[in-house]
């Protein structure tokens, strides 16, 4: 393959996604239902496409999001439902859209404090520690983001109780109900406009941080690694966990730089791959890795909070925290002294695990 002239130099503003025009043509432009590439398809238990293709546009999310409603009232789901968003330029109007749905039909909402951004993994630690010992009134959530793909793509994705992706079977019905509501236009949709949604009795703010960052020394040795003299440089690369790494670094005491906290939803950070594409490689890092982490993952998670898989035939198969844990960053650098073997391999109280790939946003991080 041809090496691009340009390649592993930073990306000229003329191949970046023009924002506004992705942004309006989200609210503006309105998917055929009789072209298939315009339908409601769940992926790894969401939605993804973009508003410029007319496969991720306001009308999508409104149904996806009444279709969750009466999936929740069929399934007797009536506790909080916990969601988040990433910074992708689209998830912000996806998330007030399905805020302007929720709202309408009477579901507590959490919302981000400050409508700031939150990992996959945090959404589902909020939805496993609320549903811990109870039976009834259970929470579940919703995590706007397309994960690893492109700046002018949005996303959608549903957690149920159990807190890991949506298997097929939920997704399927969700899916084919929502394209139901398509189809038949605004008529089947219950909506409220979003400065009421934002203020109704049931949405609230919440803090996701503090207990996340709080239940990472559940499962990651803090004090060794701050006793060490470990020094961590750590960029968040634009994505979602870009305000955890200032808490988890005070909270811990640990030495960690934090290089480039600013938030792109163009990602014109990155340098272009070998063939011009500017963000190739940054859905290589996304992916590096991933797999040594999440068999401790898996473990620990049914170790701390009972979890198994829906089916109860593949339990290794998807966890809470088999999308991410900390999406958004780079180990830049570090200085690793001995003694470190048995950092994240307590186990005398296992829960959650830092991991490197994207929390939700177009990104992945190296964590210790």
């Amino acid at each position: 393959m041809k090496i691009h002239p340009f390649a592993g130099k930073v990306a000229p503003k003329s191949v970046l996604a023009n924002i506004p025009r992705l942004v309006s043509a989200y609210f503006t432009h309105q998917p055929d239902v009789s072209e298939p590439t315009q339908q409601i398809a769940f992926g790894t238990s969401g939605h993804r496409g973009s508003s410029l293709k007319n496969s991720f546009n306001q009308d999508h999310i409104l149904a996806i999001s009444q279709a969750l409603c009466e999936y929740r009232t069929a399934q007797h789901i009536n506790g909080p439902l916990f969601i988040g968003m990433d910074t992708h330029a689209l998830s912000e109007p996806a998330l007030a859209s399905a805020l302007e749905v929720f709202a309408a039909a009477g579901v507590i909402v959490m919302i981000p404090k400050g409508l700031g951004y939150t990992p996959t993994p945090v959404i589902s630690h909020a939805i496993l520690t609320f549903n811990q010992n109870r039976r009834q009134g259970l929470a579940d959530g919703v995590v706007i983001t397309p994960s690893h793909n492109p700046p002018e793509d949005g996303g959608l994705k549903y957690n149920p109780p159990h807190g890991g992706p949506a298997g097929n079977e939920i997704t399927q019905r969700i899916a084919e109900r929502a394209n139901q509501i398509l189809g038949d236009g605004s008529d089947g949709i219950k909506r409220m406009p979003f400065e009421k949604a934002i203020q109704a009795a049931t949405t609230h703010e919440y803090d996701y941080i503090s207990p996340y960052v709080a239940d990472l020394a559940n499962v990651v040795d803090m004090q060794m690694i701050a006793a060490s003299g470990l020094k961590l440089g750590v960029d968040p690369m634009g994505g979602a966990a870009v305000h955890y790494w200032a808490p988890i670094a005070e909270r811990y005491g640990l030495s960690l730089d934090i290089v480039n906290p600013d938030v792109d939803p163009t990602f014109g950070f990155m340098t272009l791959d070998k063939d011009g594409n500017p963000h190739g490689l940054l859905f290589s890092l996304c992916h590096a890795g991933a797999d040594q982490a999440q068999g401790q993952v898996r473990h620990r998670l049914r170790q701390r909070y009972g979890w198994r898989s829906p089916r109860n035939r593949h339990p290794k198969r998807r966890t809470a925290q088999s999308e991410s844990l900390s999406g958004g960053g780079h180990l830049v650098s570090v200085s690793k002294p001995s003694g470190l073997e048995s950092i994240g391999r307590r186990g005398q109280n296992p829960g959650l695990h830092l991991d490197d790939r994207p929390g939700g946003g177009a990104s992945g991080e190296k964590a210790v």
